[in-house]
């Protein structure tokens, strides 16, 4: 069937013919049901030193009918097993072999059975008998080349491996034999790369989203011991090395976006722009933001979520470097891969120590997030993209319920410059990146939530995430009212931003309503004004600051008498709408309070000093003398919030969210990514 010519123990190979090994694995193996070893008592010596045909042996697996299947379970047991075997061999070639055909065996057989249950792939592929034994040996051999002094492009080959098994279904709790990876943890071995700089530049990436492909596995249904595990990771090195691979794919992403960007604004691109107005800014833009890379996103959100320790990694500083002007060594990708969907380059995460300039401000994982989230959020048009969103958000409300993390984020000695990136809009200029202040972080979280609320308020709008950059703001604002810290901010432009907000649900009421409960987020913004009015003496940063907040409240009074009649005319009538609607007329009483207080007590002052439009100095004059007649309600629980809990609000988000990235990780995943060619030849030179 086949001829080895030249040494094999030299590992110089040649093939009869280009289809010499498919022939071998479909006419032997997936074809006849007897045992090829016994005409040729060194097949399986001889087997694992031929090249292997991935497309080949795939296919072959997936074209047999039903009966050729069970006619050949035995041998596929067989050759798997002996798989499982060549991986503790000397002889590197036939490891690499090994690993490669076990890859196209959990492939072609999932395939075949994709209506099967995950016991009968199973049995097709181990066999119930020898299941646990066999399973137990491929994770211990892989578990030692992962952790082994052994050559890199044998361990970024085993992760491979990995990631098609976590892979091979579309929903991966339905894939039962990750039962045996959970019962064989190669957990230590994932933390192990991560720690180390070397092993971390070359497998970093692919190691973090197998990680986090893992915890999700079953997640809701048991104890899932990745999950455990990595809740209490406490070393230093470890957290640091996940940090990185996270911060640098962050990093490339938000280059290549800043490159695109640049592209398409220049040359003809901005010629035609200048020509025909603005209106193809969006479709640019659209096309900017289409993919993320919500893999090393949902890395993020598990560490964050899971290991309080973690967020110390959020805060760590190092210079900001230019990326585009690294000498870079990146790693092989197909042509086909999204934007940001790649490993960063080898050289940034194999630098355990960024070079130190003067003239490069600092950095941090957190400020990588929030530029990358300002991208990511500007378009949630489609499903993807909205998803992209809500995870950025979700990560975001994690870290504003964390005590250190809000530690951090205020803290007037660590100020920085983000410069976020914005929606192109016509009525305002894009920024320049030199005029950005240098602030404590959590302006930079106030800014990003300002810039969704402003630019947002469309037909389909996304109630969603509306509520969960209030519900954010909320909680940043609970902490500066616990701890009493004085922001200086611009408070202004979200309280602007906030009634604009209002003034847009009361706009759209009828259209809105017909899909959500617009009272519910009418009712956190109403609070937050509540919390201001009555806890704003605690954090705001000067008197005139508070003297600000009742010039707008009384100034943009024609929103907030709009709405307190709409929710009015609902609570008074009989309708799914009369509670949530009540609610938010209670919550008024001091907004109105204020505004019936103030607006006689001005029009008098206009009227005594015969002036038709008073300025706002002299609006605020009147304000600073009437507090005193000012009655107010003490309303209870306005600085309290129900924290995160991902189950089980979000439990439907991150099922679908996994299964995503699974189909995309699958599609991404290829064994050529490590070319056979190149395998070949690091493994055959002649010693």
């Amino acid at each position: 069937m086949f001829v080895v010519k030249g040494h094999l123990d030299a590992g110089v190979l040649m093939m009869e013919a280009p289809s010499a090994y498919q022939d071998v694995m479909c006419s032997r193996v997936a074809i006849r049901k007897d045992d090829p070893a016994k005409t040729n008592p060194r097949f399986w010596d001889e087997l694992f030193l031929m090249k292997v045909n991935l497309e080949y042996l795939e296919a072959k697996l997936t074209s047999l009918d039903g009966d050729e299947v069970v006619m050949i379970k035995e041998n596929i047991n067989s050759l798997f097993h002996h798989c499982v075997q060549a991986l503790e061999e000397e002889h590197q070639i036939k490891v690499v072999n090994a690993l490669q055909t076990l890859c196209a065996l959990f492939r072609g057989v999932h395939q075949k059975n994709k209506s099967a249950t995950g016991f009968d792939i199973i049995n097709m592929l181990v066999g119930f008998d020898k299941a646990d034994l066999r399973m137990k040996d491929l994770m211990e051999s892989l578990d030692g080349l992962l952790c082994g002094d052994g050559s890199e492009s044998l361990k970024s080959l085993c992760l491979k491996l990995l990631l098609c098994l976590v892979t091979v279904t579309d929903n991966i709790s339905q894939n039962t034999i990750l039962e045996y990876v959970m019962i064989n943890s190669i957990f230590e071995a994932i933390l192990q790369i991560l720690s180390d700089v070397s092993s971390r530049g070359q497998h970093g990436y692919d190691a973090v989203v197998l990680l986090a492909l893992l915890v999700n596995y079953r997640k809701y249904e048991s104890v899932n011991p990745y999950i455990v595990k990595l809740s209490i990771v406490d070393d230093e090195s470890t957290l640091d090395g996940m940090g990185m691979v996270v911060h640098q794919a962050l990093t490339e992403y938000n280059r290549q976006y800043k490159d695109k960007e640049e592209e398409d604004h220049g040359g003809f691109f901005s010629t035609l722009t200048n020509m025909v107005g603005s209106m193809f800014i969006a479709d640019a833009e659209e096309k900017l933001s289409v993919q993320t890379n919500e893999a090393i996103l949902l890395a993020l959100y598990e560490a964050v979520h899971l290991n309080r320790n973690f967020i110390t990694v959020l805060a760590q500083s190092h210079p900001e470097i230019d990326m585009a002007a690294t000498p870079v060594s990146t790693l092989p990708a197909t042509p086909t891969t999204p934007l940001g969907t790649t490993p960063p380059s080898l050289d940034m995460l194999n630098n355990p120590e960024l070079p130190l300039d003067p003239n490069l401000q600092t950095s941090n994982l957190l400020i990588t997030f929030l530029k990358y989230s300002s991208i990511v959020m500007q378009d949630t048009k489609d499903e993807h993209r909205l998803n992209s969103a809500r995870l950025c958000l979700i990560i975001l409300t994690c870290i504003a319920e964390d005590q250190y993390a809000d530690a951090f984020l205020h803290d007037d000695n660590m100020n920085f410059r983000v410069n976020l990136h914005r929606m192109p809009m016509r009525h305002r200029k894009k920024a320049a990146a030199k005029n950005i202040p240098s602030r404590p972080l959590v302006c930079a979280v106030l800014d990003l939530m300002v810039e969704f609320i402003v630019t947002h308020m469309m037909k389909e709008f996304p109630m969603d995430l509306y509520m969960r950059c209030v519900q954010i703001i909320h909680k940043l604002i609970c902490y500066q009212k616990k701890c009493r810290v004085r922001l200086h901010y611009t408070w202004r432009e979200l309280w602007s931003a906030l009634i604009n907000l209002l003034k847009f649900l009361l706009s759209n009421e009828t259209t809105l309503l017909a899909k959500h409960n617009i009272f519910h987020l009418a009712l956190q913004v109403v609070n937050l004004f509540n919390m201001f009015i009555t806890y704003g003496d605690t954090f705001l940063p000067t008197p005139s600051s508070y003297d600000e907040l009742y010039y707008e409240i009384v100034r943009m009074h024609q929103v907030f008498d709009n709405l307190y009649c709409m929710v009015l005319r609902v609570s008074t009538n009989v309708g799914q709408w009369k509670e949530p609607a009540s609610k938010v007329t209670h919550a008024l009483v001091n907004v109105r309070a204020i505004i019936n207080h103030f607006n006689p007590k001005i029009e008098s002052y206009a009227a005594v000093n015969h002036i038709s439009q008073l300025s706002e100095d002299q609006v605020l004059e009147v304000v600073r003398s009437n507090y005193d007649t000012l009655t107010l309600k003490l309303q209870d629980g306005l600085d309290q919030f129900e924290r995160y809990s991902e189950q089980p609000k979000e439990t439907a988000f991150f099922k679908e969210l996994v299964r995503s990235i699974s189909l995309n990780v699958r599609k991404n995943v290829s064994l050529n990514t490590l070319s056979q060619d190149v395998l070949l030849k690091e493994f055959s030179s002649i010693s």
